[in-house]
């Protein structure tokens, strides 16, 4: 037997203290992560007894990474990230340049060069992948509007994270760094030796896109739909897990692009294969597991003694992190036109710092542009954000209500007039009169609109997606943008005409509200609602809210009749 099992002693003595603390956090009502950062801490270097391998323990958070990313791109589509560019790109290169700005001036009063000043700004400048993601998965928010914003924010800081990190070390003579080999050769270069980099760069992010689109597009589905016909399993689970990290490995060493990065556009054009579902449900407890172990690794690389050595730079970190990106989120957001609540739970979203933080001030530290200490601060603001971020989450809603019930010009900016939220007054009256009105135009609307106007029937979509409802009236439908269980969006969407409302999505709660204002405002029309599990549409139709279906029984349902088809018979009213 071999003696060397850093490996396994690394896995055992993370997961046992996790486990421990974070049952512990939760009987103390703080959130689990806590407990795992804690555990880190527990078996670092900057603590006695038992030291884990920090190196390997690095390397298992990044696979948690690559899964974690993976599983967000299965359901999350190229459409979903196109949809949001308007606000997620202007909105993530604003926030970059307010948090860097922030962090350089704090820095620069603490006396360090404009160089460290600058990189250290860009450390506290992006929010973590890890974090926003168990965040919004654990409020149920990664599919909503407000989800699909802040990922797509994320992506972008990503990119620009990628830039940076490949320019730096050419940049690093012009920064101050001490001079070497590599900054000497940079320098002599000049600005054409820099353009070529910022080229090369581009190119190779450019290139791995391109590949994806148009080659993992066709390729990764069919490779899933191979191995999906052996019947076996494990053969599933490995096809998936080995397409997860083989194409984030690759797309980093191939195109120098992050694995994060990498793993989540697999996951993306892997969504197009009909067995996407199942595969993200067999990589679900590989992302939970190593997840925890990425929190666990945040902390073993802490050391609890910048707290009370320097309490008042940690102090100015979790003050940019916290609250600097969280208002500049939040301001830009809303001068987007965008709600208040959509504004708050995006600056929520990214009043954290994580991953990146921690590779960039590495090397910052390593090329000699930062002090020491600019490590143990940026590993401080980590932790103390990623732990007080489940709590600002939490807040919003009550803050919200707050700040309404005080502030005119809050209750001005939820009451003000989306663009999208009427119809044009030039929109055919014969659209307005016995139409379906469809809410939701995603997996399941976008085919049924597509059915719908086959047949020249009169519909009217409302959405959530401002982007989406642009680009469906850019196509000549009738769209509304809004929550469908608010009296004036339907007002706008003309439901008093309508023959029928058809929800294709939301939760129980939410299609109570549109059945009943639709209702009120029609008795007679007829509703058609999608439910997300059996026993949702058991309760939706004992509450008589209309015909309900679900995925499952019209699957079912059609099966059956392909059968009794395939056998010569005909299905009953009965049996049907």
């Amino acid at each position: 037997m071999p003696h060397d099992v850093s490996l396994i002693a690394t896995i055992a003595a993370a997961f046992g203290l996790a486990l421990i603390l974070g049952l512990l956090a939760m009987k103390l009502r703080l959130p689990p992560l806590v407990g795992y950062l804690l555990a880190g801490v527990v078996v670092s270097p900057a603590t006695p007894g038992y030291v884990a391998d920090v190196g390997l323990a690095g390397q298992l958070a990044e696979i948690g990474v690559m899964l974690l990313m993976f599983g967000v791109g299965l359901h999350f589509s190229l459409d979903d990230l196109m949809a949001v560019r308007r606000i997620a790109v202007p909105g993530a290169i604003v926030q970059i340049v307010v948090a860097t700005l922030l962090g350089a001036g704090a820095a620069m009063l603490w006396g360090w060069s404009g160089g460290a000043a600058i990189v250290f700004g860009l450390c506290l400048s992006v929010a973590s992948t890890v974090v926003l993601l168990r965040a919004l998965e654990a409020r149920g928010l990664l599919k909503s509007e407000q989800g699909r914003i802040a990922v797509g924010w994320l992506v972008v800081e990503d990119l620009v994270m990628v830039l940076v990190l490949v320019l730096l070390p050419a940049l690093s003579g012009l920064l101050g760094a001490p001079a070497s080999g590599t900054t000497e050769a940079a320098a002599a270069g000049g600005s054409a030796a820099l353009w070529s980099a910022i080229g090369l760069t581009l190119a190779k992010v450019a290139a791995f896109v391109v590949l994806m689109l148009v080659v993992g597009r066709r390729l990764l589905p069919r490779l899933l739909w191979w191995v999906a016909r052996t019947g076996s399993q494990e053969l599933f689970t490995l096809g998936v897990v080995a397409t997860a990290i083989g194409v984030a490995f690759g797309a980093a060493k191939l195109f120098d692009v992050s694995f994060a990065l990498g793993a989540f556009f697999a996951g993306m054009m892997m969504r197009e294969s009909e067995f996407s579902h199942r595969a993200a449900d067999e990589t679900l407890p590989l992302r939970d597991a190593f997840a925890v172990l990425f929190f666990v690794s945040v902390g073993m690389l802490f050391d609890p003694a910048v707290l009370w050595t320097e309490p008042l730079r940690v102090l100015s970190v979790v003050l940019v992190i916290l609250v600097g990106k969280t208002v500049a989120a939040v301001a830009l957001v809303l001068m987007l036109r965008y709600s208040l609540g959509t504004a708050l739970t995006v600056g929520a979203s990214l009043a954290q710092i994580g991953e990146f933080s921690f590779i960039l001030a590495g090397l910052g530290v390593t090329l000699g542009l930062m002090p020491a200490e600019a490590q143990s601060l940026v590993l401080a603001g980590a932790i103390l954000s990623i732990a007080v971020n489940p709590a600002l989450f939490s807040l919003i809603a009550p803050f919200e209500r707050w700040l309404l019930a005080r502030s005119a010009l809050a209750r001005r900016l939820e009451a003000r007039i989306e663009p999208l939220s009427a119809l044009p007054i030039s929109t055919d009256e014969k659209l307005l009169r016995d139409q379906v009105i469809v809410v939701g135009h995603g997996r399941v609307g976008r085919p049924l609109v597509q059915a719908l106007q086959e047949r020249q029937v009169p519909l009217v979509v409302v959405d959530l997606g401002r982007e989406r409802v642009d680009r469906l009236r850019a196509e000549g439908l009738a769209a509304v943008c809004g929550d469908a269980a608010e009296p004036e969006v339907l007002v706008q969407a003309h439901v008093a005409q309508a023959a029928m409302l058809v929800v294709t999505a939301g939760d129980a709660l939410a299609l109570r509200r549109m059945v009943e204002t639709a209702r009120t405002l029609n008795p007679a029309i007829r509703v058609l609602l999608r439910a997300a599990s059996e026993d949702e549409a058991e309760l939706l139709r004992g509450e008589g809210l209309g015909t309900v279906l679900t995925c499952e029984r019209e699957l079912a349902r059609g099966l059956g009749q392909g059968v009794i088809e395939a056998l010569g018979a005909s299905i009953s009213p009965r049996s049907a």
